[in-house]
């Protein structure tokens, strides 16, 4: 077992409509004021924003299983950042600038600063760190980058083929609820696409014996 264990959480939409409530001047409320206060909000808690139930799911999860001796374990890949720490703060200037670079693999301002942290973030943690993908392996936005660097130590949940974005999130904050750590299989040589798995079993609340019947 490796003695670091990174997350790389795949970015969530900087150009839609949940991103328009953050822009509008004329917000009011509580994250889009902080966004354009001086301290601004972490980039976690913006992107849980503009993702929903898939970000948040990353974010619970990674926070909960990252294991990084001395450093954060968990970093969000940017448009034309590189890799930033969840709780780094960022502020409406900042999203915006994250808007105007299209995430791709044929993208220099996108690819060149992510190829950097990631070999930077390789130095620091050691060539057999396992660095696990929470993202979509399906293109090469995010693979093609972090293959060149971490090889057979790029690792992604095996659960995530087939699934749609809400159904990972469901899926990653269920196992925070359960203290329970999805396997990883190297994305080399891995099947990146595949059929849809069967859809999870609705979690329901637990009824207390003194509470009548239903």
């Amino acid at each position: 077992m490796s003695a670091h264990r990174i997350f790389l959480l795949s970015p969530a939409n900087t150009g839609g409509k949940r991103a328009g409530l953050l822009l509008n001047d004329k917000a009011s409320f509580p994250l889009a004021v902080r966004l354009r206060s001086g301290d601004g909000a972490p980039i976690g808690e913006v992107f849980s924003f503009l993702s929903g139930l898939y970000f948040r799911g990353k974010l619970a999860y990674a926070t909960a299983f990252e294991r990084a001796a001395d450093a954060t374990g968990s970093l969000v890949i940017t448009s034309c950042r590189g890799l930033v720490p969840t709780a780094t703060s960022i502020g409406l200037e900042d999203l915006r600038e994250f808007a105007r670079v299209a995430i791709d693999a044929g993208e220099p301002l996108y690819t060149s600063p992510f190829a950097a942290d990631a070999k930077r973030l390789r130095t620091r943690v050691g060539p057999d760190a396992d660095v696990v993908l929470l993202g979509s392996i399906a293109s090469d936005k995010y693979v093609s980058v972090l293959a060149d660097v971490f090889g057979e130590h790029l690792l992604f949940p095996a659960d995530f083929v087939g699934r749609g974005d809400m159904s990972r999130g469901g899926l990653m904050l269920r196992c925070v609820r359960e203290k329970r750590e999805l396997d990883y299989v190297p994305v080399a040589g891995s099947l990146r696409r595949g059929s849809r798995p069967a859809r999870l079993i609705p979690v329901r609340a637990r009824r207390s014996p003194r509470d009548p019947a239903r």
